[in-house]
């Protein structure tokens, strides 16, 4: 991620899901990805793609598609690769992508990391605001839910695992995905997140 994390487990994406706002979300994610694999082919719908906005401002400045990897120790790198790798036909690749998805992948969210990440074309005018501001809020509205999450941001390296994971996961969907895609990661606050446990 960058040099000034403190832990190798930061570095990694493994925390503890030990925060209930955490584990509500998660939770959610692993299901609402899951519906987006089996309904929607693989569409992007609001539940993965929160609108952001950047810290002392008070209007979003968009939306992103967020990803949503697994901690390194039980990555699923190795397999996005070699489906990518194993046709030439970007139809035939995105069908086994999403069967790949449906099945157990969205299964056990303790896998999970908690930083999202999303891709940036090379030279992106909005990711280099988004990455000076250091800090955003990324609002998730769907399906009767909402979470708001106040998120430290992260410009990742392209060894970084969560760089891998999202990048393999992207060029499935996306085989013309530059190699010098920017991913940003999003690591949250739960501290300072709103949950569907806030609300009174």
């Amino acid at each position: 991620m960058g040099s000034t994390m403190s832990s190798i487990n930061q570095i990694l994406g493994l925390k503890n899901a030990s925060n209930p706002r955490q584990d509500a979300f998660l939770r959610w994610q692993c299901r609402v990805r899951l519906m987006v694999m089996r309904e929607a082919m693989g569409q992007p719908d609001d539940s993965i793609m929160p609108s952001l906005t950047l810290l002392g401002k008070n209007q979003p400045m968009g939306t992103i598609i967020t990803v949503m990897s697994k901690h390194p120790v039980h990555s699923k790198t190795p397999e996005m690769r070699q489906i990518a790798k194993s046709t030439n036909d970007p139809a035939i690749r995105r069908d086994k992508a999403i069967r790949f998805f449906s099945e157990a992948y969205y299964q056990k969210r303790q896998e999970f990391s908690d930083i999202l990440t999303s891709t940036f074309s090379a030279g992106s005018p909005g990711a280099a605001l988004i990455r000076k501001s250091e800090y955003c809020q990324l609002r998730f509205v769907a399906y009767n839910q909402e979470f708001t999450l106040k998120c430290k941001v992260w410009k990742l390296a392209k060894k970084n695992p969560l760089y891998q994971a999202t990048w393999w996961h992207n060029h499935l969907f996306n085989p013309g995905l530059a190699g010098d895609t920017i991913i940003l990661g999003f690591e949250p606050d739960w501290n300072d997140s709103f949950t569907p446990l806030d609300v009174a």
